[in-house]
């Protein structure tokens, strides 16, 4: 049934604007060479116009222009470019062909009434939502994180590490034993590393900073010298000979390169912070696990009772 009724709402939004987007050409020309539509646009600049503005009626049912907005605010993309005339027309015609076919039902099922339900609910918090996020995160909150997690970051190094993964210990030896007898790092990486992404790369992985590898791994790269190989170093992954190939400084990022991604992982913990606080204060009355079969969600015949 809810598979049904979206069609069907899309075949409403087909009829509303394919009516008025062929009957563009049909517009006829005032005197002055102006389109009858242009005429009305520079009639409605001395409109008093407002959301509760009646702009048609069904049977005595006002659809009014806030209705209309919202309705055009949740157009398909590709409805969205089309002019302005036929947007206004066929938002109009769509209301009122939803209107007239909604009176013939003569009660509301149960489906719509809990869509609604669950769409106030949702449109409220959405409400609530902007609001808080208004004052939640201010410029000098965003400018803050940013000089505690940036602003000290220059001068720390990043390195650009080779490694060879061998499974015992004992390979690991032997892997160092012939770098010592002068075969070439990258070599012995493509031929016996088990990383299969670095080792078709010679071993290198590329640059990275502190932290980012497993800590044996990390804390060996951290002591090692330009060009100098390390000894065996164990990890989940097995074991890993490495050679450090180069260090640099890092740069950070401008602010202005930055800010936005700050301010949104700011707006994500605020929000976070907010539900827990406003579930935590509020008075919650919810099931214990298993009280109810967990695949009820899919029987979409209880809305039919």
């Amino acid at each position: 049934m809810l598979k049904q009724s979206t069609a069907l709402a899309g075949l409403i939004l087909s009829l509303g604007l394919t009516g008025p987007a062929l009957a563009q050409d049909d517009q006829t020309t005032s005197e002055d060479g102006a389109t009858e539509a242009q005429a009305d646009a520079t009639t409605d600049e001395t409109m008093d116009l407002s959301a509760d503005t009646v702009i048609a009626s069904v049977d005595g049912v006002e659809i009014t222009l806030g209705q209309m907005i919202i309705a055009r605010s949740q157009l398909p993309q590709q409805y969205q470019q089309l002019p302005p005339d036929v947007l206004f027309d066929g938002v109009l015609t769509q209301l009122i062909q939803q209107q007239a076919l909604s009176a013939t039902m003569e009660e509301e099922p149960a489906r719509v009434r809990i869509a609604l339900e669950n769409q106030r609910r949702s449109l409220m918090a959405g409400e609530a939502l902007t609001s808080f996020l208004d004052s939640a995160v201010s410029e000098d909150a965003v400018r803050a994180a940013y000089d505690e997690s940036f602003a000290e970051s220059g001068g720390a190094l990043e390195y650009n590490a080779s490694h060879i993964l061998v499974p015992t210990q004992e390979e690991a030896a032997d892997v160092i034993s012939r770098l010592e007898g002068g075969e070439e790092f990258a070599t012995l990486a493509t031929e016996l590393s088990q990383d299969p992404g670095s080792g078709q790369n010679g071993g290198n992985l590329g640059w990275f900073g502190a932290g980012m590898m497993v800590e044996p791994f990390q804390a060996a790269v951290e002591t090692l010298e330009v060009g100098e190989v390390s000894g065996p170093v164990e990890s989940q992954f097995g074991w890993h000979v490495i050679q450090l190939n180069e260090t640099r400084e890092q740069t950070p990022p401008a602010y202005e390169e930055i800010a936005g991604e700050i301010e949104a992982q700011l707006q994500e913990e605020a929000i976070n912070s907010y539900l827990t606080e406003l579930t935590e204060s509020a008075e919650v009355d919810r099931p214990e696990p298993g009280t109810y079969p967990a695949d009820v969600l899919n029987d979409l015949t209880l809305l039919d009772e």
